[in-house]
């Protein structure tokens, strides 16, 4: 359950990290504070458990006309979502949202890769353990 805690706590890390980044990137998106950046990539980690599955199941047919393409439709509503519930981070836009979920997604997906292993192990728990990465 710890190990658990970490790997979501250190998620929101790179997810902050995604953040901040894609708010130097484009200038529709904004933090009023590190409180606001930090607290959104929380939100955005329990909203993409918890509510992307959900909004995924239920545009399946959707999903598969577009061919996956409306994927990134519900990663941008994730984050218009999270930005409305935080107070402090601002979107201008849909599409500042689709493009700076992109981004995201795509740092995060890089810096998972180099921190995580595919078992989903922490890299250095994983070589301590002798797991050849």
């Amino acid at each position: 359950m710890l190990h658990d805690m970490m790997e979501f706590l250190a998620h929101c890390g790179i997810t902050a990290l995604s953040l901040w980044l894609a708010s130097l990137v484009f200038h529709g998106v904004s933090f009023a504070s590190r409180k606001s950046l930090l607290v959104s990539a929380l939100l955005l980690g329990i909203a993409n458990a918890v509510i992307k599955p959900v909004i995924i199941v239920l545009t399946i047919p959707l999903t598969l006309v577009t061919f996956g393409f409306f994927l990134l439709v519900i990663n941008a509503l994730m984050l218009l979502l999270v930005s409305t519930l935080v107070p402090g981070f601002r979107i201008s836009g849909f599409w500042t949202a689709f493009f700076a979920s992109i981004l995201v997604t795509l740092l995060s997906l890089f810096a998972g890769a180099f921190l995580f292993d595919p078992n989903g192990y922490p890299a250095d728990t994983a070589l301590h353990q002798g797991v050849m990465i």
